[in-house]
């Protein structure tokens, strides 16, 4: 009896992705919502990202309904031969697509959080070596912008503080371009140099470090609040000067944010109403500071784990030039070729095996 192709249990999440695709669509062709931009762009923003998952998934979908067909006629007896043998021949191609399409699917799944980042800060320091590493750190700023420039990526230098040399102390970037952070997170880490400096006369091998940063650049801070179920609401009578009223009415409001402990209290007002509006409007800019305050702290430690100390002993790749070789330590990948690594063209060897490796170790851990 003819059995379909059985979809992996997580292939449920996509089909929660595809309502709430329909659902975004939904919602952009209504009148009320088109003629307010501020939430057009917001859901625009996420048909987008779901889009990227969801034009592989609707694929996935076809060719599973392809297979299933193909094997169905196959195992039915009373199909014809010749449709039988072309059904039979469409089989392998349509099976390796379908893999194909699951691992792809797999690995969006696992880093959609990372591909909606469109915009990365970038920063390069010299480590420790002086005047070598401040000249490596210029190299690797150059390699950057070239491997920009190749994937059509935007580069603003925010800031750079130059060498006596010519070499550079620090330089902060902003890069922007679609899936930015995808395709720059696996250069973050110490990056050590072993070649002979131009300012050594007896030709010794020396080793230098520079370290590299790359941080997403933090979004405004969004505060979206459920007034009835993230806050808790007291009422009670504002007591003090104001005659009758005030002592008999219960105006003064107290909010207390679930979440974070944050409480405001207003009785400034006799109207409870208009108590209740300026106490949220102070909620809401309290909230704002602690969120926005939050992200800032962990957007420094996520600096410090990245960059380190800047010794030579710490360090993600090797760039050797007396052997041409560049190694990339986390996966223990050699290229023999540092002008072209240097020149931003090969760097995405480096990062397919760095992907390969990531994806399996995320799928591990679902």
């Amino acid at each position: 009896m003819f059995q379909k192709v059985q979809d992996p249990t997580w292939i449920a999440r996509l089909e929660e992705m595809a309502k709430r695709g329909e659902e975004v669509a939904a919602e952009m062709n209504r009148p009320e919502v088109a003629s307010n931009g501020a939430l057009m762009v917001k859901l625009a923003q996420e048909h987008g990202q779901l889009e990227k998952l969801l034009k592989p998934f609707r694929e996935y979908r076809r060719v599973t309904d392809q297979l299933n067909e193909s094997t169905e006629i196959i195992e039915d007896c009373d199909s014809d031969d010749d449709l039988k043998e072309l059904a039979a021949a469409e089989l392998p191609e349509l099976e390796q697509r379908r893999e194909a399409l699951l691992t792809e699917l797999q690995g969006k799944l696992v880093t959609g959080d990372e591909a909606s980042i469109s915009s990365v800060i970038l920063e390069i320091r010299a480590g420790t070596g002086g005047d070598e590493a401040a000249l490596f750190a210029a190299e690797l700023l150059e390699m950057y912008k070239a491997y920009a420039f190749r994937k059509g990526f935007k580069v603003e230098i925010l800031s750079i503080s130059p060498s006596d040399l010519g070499g550079i102390k620090e330089a902060i970037l902003n890069i922007t371009g679609d899936e930015v952070y995808l395709n720059l997170r696996f250069e973050a880490g110490g990056h050590r140099v072993q070649r002979v400096p131009q300012t050594e006369s007896q030709g010794r091998i020396h080793t230098s470090a520079a370290t590299v940063a790359v941080l997403p650049e933090p979004r405004e801070v969004e505060i979206d609040i459920n007034w009835d179920k993230d806050v808790i609401e007291h009422v009670s009578r504002a007591g003090g000067p104001g005659g009758q009223n005030v002592n008999k009415v219960s105006s003064a409001i107290k909010l207390e944010h679930t979440e974070t402990g944050i409480t405001v209290s207003m009785r400034d007002e006799k109207s409870q109403h208009k108590n209740r509006a300026k106490a949220r409007r102070i909620m809401m800019s309290r909230l704002f500071e602690h969120y926005k305050s939050r992200q800032e702290r962990e957007l420094a430690a996520e600096r410090k784990d990245m960059v380190g100390s800047g010794d030579r002993s710490e360090r993600i790749r090797t760039y050797n030039f007396p052997q041409n070789r560049c190694t990339h330590h986390r996966v223990n990948m050699d290229i023999f070729d540092l002008e072209g690594i240097l020149a931003g063209e090969r760097l995405d060897e480096f990062h397919s095996a760095l992907r390969d490796r990531d994806l399996k170790m995320r799928l591990e851990n679902l």
